[in-house]
Order: structure tokens, then C-alpha cells, then sequence
């Protein structure tokens, strides 16, 4: 078992208290969006006795990954674990599938476009599927809404809504997303009057999303591609599962966020970033109605259940018993609540840690919160 101090990604749109919380550190005053915990080139964690988890594992991979994991994923860990704090609103994006993004990395490999470059889609050859377990109450946008939903939605704004009658929910979103600057501009304008001037009955909260994102995104044209998706608000333990081609934002809370080893984002707007309207359509799921909210399922180590093959998130409630977490493969476990022991150390709140395969089942013990994150095949 190695402890892990984790890297602290500083996008703009973190919290500025959340993750300080979490590790038990006073704020520094700067936003705090994400901590990583896994091997991504990007941020890698560090393992207490000095070099990198990514570094410890590629010494005896199938050791410490286990067989079906190595077999099936190769000498990789194949998840990322993350607390997400979002402050802010994020960008409107989706993720890619596994061929999309072996084909995008490889074109954009090609073009000669430097990895760091800011105008780069694909960071690597991986999908990344992801769940959103919620630490607090949690909003999220997540898939188109019903496109008849969006059709009152919009009718009730004053929003021309002929094409998406006539020709549908990806002929509306392609024409939205494609006009010309001025256009695009115009239209959020026209929303911007409907939402601050009158309030459609029954979209109140739709308005004041509107109005939210035009703040920090005047004349974005993300805003009126925002308004066409689900507005689900999470309780701490529920959790949302994003496949490929799932158009999203999240809007403001903090979670424990698990997905496939990767960093592919394409994105729509809702940000100061490289957004590549083109490329994001290439990849969408138009499939509308509302997304399932999922809750974990067993006793005191309960499940999210997810088709993903890369990666398993459960939630482990600690009080008078120990739980005994039989052997997954490799694993990471991450204390968010209380004080736990494993293997005879004591982890507190923020505390993390990897456990490689070969150590077999491990009991935990004391009172606590505990997300465990292990491949999804065994």
C-alpha cells in the first residue's frame, strides 16, 4: 500500500474553499478545481517515498494491476479518480469514443499540432466515459432535454423554433452553433431581454441559468445550446454517468468524479478555451430525455453500476463494523469523511491511497466516508 499527494488543477472556474476543506489546508485565495488522483501524464500522483504513481506501477505491471486488467488495458492504470469543486460554471462539452479518439489523436499527430498547444482536441488515443458522484448538492447540465420540452422551453422565450420542428434536435443545434459571430451574439441577446424581462411560467430556474451564464459569458452562443439540456440537481451519494457523446456542464458543486484515463475534452462554448464547434459535433449523441440518476447499490460497500469497462466507483460507509474489500485488480481509495484504518494505518479526511493487486482482499476499519475506485472488469 503507497500513500499519495495528489496534483491540484487550477482551472478558473474552481472552488476557492472546497478542496482546502477536503485536505484540511487553509485557502490560498486562487481557485482549486480538481485533484487528480492516478497516473495521467498530465498530473500524475506522487507517491510519499519519492517518483510517481505511473512510475511505481510500470515496474511490475501485471503485479500490481492484475491480470485481467493488464490483459485488457495493458501496462496502464485505466482510471482516473478526481474531486471536481466547480465554483463556476464549466465549458459545454463532450467526450469522445475510443475510435474517435484514436483517429482524432492520430490526425491531429499528423497536422504536427504540439500536445500543450492550446488548440488541441485530443491529448490522447483514450475514450472517457466518467461518473459524477456528488459530495454536496450538486447541478449539472446532461443530455438534450426532450426536444419537445425544449420546443415549449424556447416558444415560452421567443425563440424562433421552426427548424427544430421541421428537421429536428441535431439540424437545430448544428444551425445554433454554426451562425455567424453577430448572429450568434443576437440571438443570446434576444434570450438574455426574454429571461431578465419576463420570466417564462414553469422555467424560472431556466431563466435564471440564462441570465447566470450570460454574466460570465456575454453573447455565447454555449448559452443557448445550455438551455436545450437536462438541469438536474444532485444530493450528496447520487450520481450521474456520462458516455460517449453526451453533451454536459457542470454548474456548480463538489464530487467525486471517476472516468477512463484520459484528458480528451471537445467543447461548445461556455469557456475562455479552444472550443472547435465542427469537431464537437462529429462526436455528439443526440439522443434525448432525461439522464438517469444512480445511487450506489449494496451494503456497506455499495456500487454505482456503469457499463464501463475501465473503471468501478463504490462508496464505503464506515461505523461498528469493518468492511472487508475483496481484491479488484489495483485499486485507489480516497477518505472524504471521518478517520478510517487500513492495514494498520490511519488515513483522515483527504488522505489517499494505491493498492496494488497482489495484496488481495484488505479490511477497513473506523468511521468514516471512503470512495474506492478499482477497474470495472475483475
Amino acid at each position: 500500500m503507497e500513500r499519495l499527494d495528489n496534483p491540484i488543477q487550477r482551472y478558473a472556474w474552481g472552488s476557492t474553499t472546497a478542496i482546502p476543506a477536503l485536505l484540511g489546508q487553509p485557502p490560498d485565495g486562487g481557485p482549486q478545481a480538481e485533484l487528480w488522483l492516478g497516473t495521467h501524464p498530465s498530473a500524475p500522483s506522487k507517491l510519499r517515498g519519492g517518483g510517481t504513481l505511473e512510475e511505481f506501477i510500470t515496474q511490475t505491471p501485471q503485479r500490481l494491476l492484475g491480470d485481467a486488467s493488464f490483459e485488457r488495458f495493458g501496462a496502464r492504470l485505466p482510471f482516473l479518480l478526481k474531486v471536481l469543486a466547480a465554483g463556476q460554471p464549466l465549458s459545454l462539452q463532450a467526450h469522445p469514443s475510443l475510435a474517435q479518439a484514436q483517429a482524432g489523436f492520430a490526425r491531429e499527430e499528423a497536422a504536427g499540432i504540439p500536445l500543450g498547444a492550446p488548440q488541441r482536441n485530443y491529448k490522447d488515443t483514450n475514450h472517457k466515459p466518467e461518473i459524477i458522484c456528488a459530495l454536496s448538492e450538486f447541478q449539472a447540465l446532461c443530455g438534450f432535454r426532450k426536444t419537445k420540452d425544449s420546443v415549449r422551453l424556447l416558444t415560452a422565450l421567443g425563440l424562433d423554433t421552426s427548424v427544430l420542428e421541421r428537421q429536428g434536435l441535431r439540424s437545430f443545434f448544428e444551425h445554433v452553433m454554426t451562425l455567424p459571430g453577430e448572429a450568434q451574439g443576437g440571438l443570446v441577446d434576444q434570450l438574455v431581454d426574454a429571461a431578465r424581462g419576463r420570466p417564462a411560467p414553469g422555467y424560472e430556474k431556466e431563466c435564471q441559468l440564462v441570465l447566470r451564464l450570460a454574466a460570465l459569458y456575454p453573447r455565447d452562443i454555449g448559452i443557448v445550446g445550455a438551455l436545450l439540456l437536462n438541469l438536474v440537481t444532485l444530493q450528496p451519494g447520487e450520481a450521474l454517468y456520462l458516455g460517449a457523446g453526451n453533451l454536459h456542464a457542470y454548474l456548480e458543486g463538489t464530487g467525486v468524479e471517476l472516468m477512463a484515463n484520459s484528458d480528451n475534452v471537445l467543447r461548445g462554448g461556455l469557456t475562455p478555451k479552444h472550443v472547435d464547434v465542427p469537431e464537437l459535433l462529429s462526436v455528439l449523441s443526440f439522443a434525448d430525455g432525461p439522464p438517469e440518476v444512480l445511487r450506489a447499490v449494496g451494503g456497506a460497500e455499495a456500487i454505482y453500476v456503469t457499463p464501463a469497462p475501465d473503471f468501478c466507483l463504490s462508496r464505503i460507509l464506515l461505523g461498528e463494523k469493518s468492511v472487508t474489500l475483496r481484491s479488484r485488480g489495483a485499486q485507489l481509495l480516497l477518505v472524504v469523511d471521518g478517520e478510517v484504518k487500513v492495514k494498520g494505518e490511519v488515513l483522515k479526511r483527504g488522505a489517499s491511497v494505491f493498492i496494488g493487486a497482489d495484496e488481495g482482499a484488505v479490511a477497513v476499519s473506523g468511521r468514516g466516508l471512503v470512495f474506492r475506485a478499482t477497474a470495472g472488469i475483475s
